[in-house]
């Protein structure tokens, strides 16, 4: 999808175009799909006391006031469904599939959940220890909320962000991935056209080069009152540290190393798909990803062929091969794979050699990666999944733990019981039996361990 229009910034419900843009490359073909504006550091503190401005009257709105512009904005955003899927089609070289029937949709549905959720939120009557004495609980929103957002799910990243900050009478300043500006820009556009007053959702986007300035100057900001980080370990280490600085609370959602677990008394076509579908989905792009496959032993070599049978099958079925973010993103992938084949490890699916177009990247299991390579510790995040092998639970519980990155796991098994009593051992923040990793919806919490563990399974 070819436009040369450029991506401007959205403060206080205005375009704002400035002459300093950047280039967004369409992974798909190599071609500049569009420019987008470079927001300035002035630019980014405008947004703030755009958004700063609009909080004294938007904190004041009726609970059916925000619920009634949120589902107007997912209405919008269903109706033209198919427009926002082409948009991150072009930007991020997501499939049809992913972008149309996954990410959309499941933005979409949060969406309607957070608008369902805005009349719940209330405070608590508390019986204090003092005769005579009564108190009252009740929750405030904190002011202007910054969400710095990554590229791969945008529409998600965006309603999760800026949805919830909304919804519970905050304000809101998005700051998008150069990869994704048009996706996030159109996004402030649907809630400015479902009502939302100008100021509440500012958006705005920059080159890669400019991003320190304009993110340190909005969490700088006095009337920045908490920040929402979605993206790597290592830039939320550095946000971390900005928000410390400043003494502002901070929410990060991270990347993931996450583990499917295959038991030998496991359905292996269920798991085969359910592991392909967890590893290779928008081209394996997802925090949630399945990096890694532990199969028992015992039925390793039937699992292995069921596993390359799928695949081949999943592969003919599909509209055209994967394509990742950028040329950059498809040579970091190849260097995982040839530093690790080159250190043991074997390739029992995928191609000896990648074709050469800019961004495509056949999908790739590994077998045997030894511990020494980066793939064994560090999310792919791409068409790359590798398979292990092991004895006892003890041994996969071992494994799978073996990562700081716990976020989600899976686990195939006939036996509830024991597939229960794994989970309970696995440091994750959320675990799906007899289901793919890649597993979010609004009624379920996000995060990864030490904050909460959730337990899905297949009835």
């Amino acid at each position: 999808m070819a436009n040369t229009n450029t991506v401007p910034l959205l403060i206080n419900g205005q375009d704002i175009h400035r002459e300093t843009t950047f280039e967004v490359i369409s992974p798909g073909t190599g071609e500049v799909c569009w420019k987008a504006v470079s927001a300035s550091a002035d630019d980014a503190a405008k947004a703030v006391e755009s958004a700063q401005a609009a909080f004294p009257s938007w904190s004041q709105t009726k609970p059916s006031t925000r619920s009634a512009i949120l589902l107007k904005a997912a209405e919008i955003l269903e109706k033209n469904i198919e427009k926002y899927a082409d948009y991150m089609m072009a930007e991020m070289g997501a499939d049809k599939d992913a972008a149309q029937f996954f990410v959309t949709p499941l933005a979409i549905a949060m969406c309607r959940d957070i608008a369902g959720r805005i009349s719940s939120v209330c405070g608590s009557i508390p019986v204090v220890a003092k005769e005579g004495q009564s108190a009252m609980v009740w929750k405030e929103p904190y002011g202007v909320v910054l969400g710095v957002v990554a590229w791969n799910a945008p529409y998600v990243f965006g309603i999760r962000s800026a949805a919830t900050a909304i919804a519970t009478g905050n304000t809101t300043v998005i700051k998008s991935s150069e990869v994704t500006p048009r996706c996030y820009y159109e996004l402030g556009r649907a809630f400015k056209e479902a009502g939302l007053p100008d100021g509440v959702f500012n958006v705005v986007a920059c080159r890669p080069e400019d991003a320190p300035a304009v993110v340190n100057t909005m969490i700088g900001h006095p009337a920045v009152r908490k920040v929402d980080f979605t993206g790597s370990a290592a830039t939320g280490r550095k946000i971390a540290r900005t928000c410390a600085d400043h003494l502002k609370p901070i929410l990060m959602e991270l990347g993931g190393k996450n583990t499917a677990i295959v038991l030998e008394d496991a359905d292996l076509e269920k798991a085969a798909d359910e592991c392909l579908a967890g590893a290779f989905l928008n081209a394996g792009q997802i925090c949630m990803g399945t990096d890694r496959i532990a199969v028992h032993t015992s039925i390793a070599p039937a699992f292995t062929q069921v596993l390359q049978q799928r695949l081949e099958a999943f592969s003919k079925s599909a509209p055209g091969p994967p394509t990742v973010s950028s040329s950059a993103s498809k040579e970091r992938l190849a260097r995982l794979v040839t530093s690790a084949l080159s250190s043991g490890a074997r390739l029992i699916a995928g191609p000896p050699a990648q074709p050469p177009s800019p961004a495509t990247f056949l999908p790739t299991i590994l077998a045997d990666v030894p511990p020494s390579t980066t793939l064994y510790h560090e999310e792919a995040f791409g068409p790359l999944v590798s398979l292990s092998t092991f004895s006892t639970d003890a041994e996969a519980i071992a494994f799978a733990n073996s990562t700081p990155y716990g976020l989600h796991g899976a686990i195939f098994s006939r036996d509830l019981r024991r597939a229960l009593g794994i989970a309970k051992k696995l440091e994750v923040g959320a675990v799906h039996i007899n289901s793919m990793t890649v597993h979010d919806e609004p009624a379920l919490p996000m995060g990864g361990f030490l904050v909460r563990k959730v337990v899905t399974w297949d009835d």
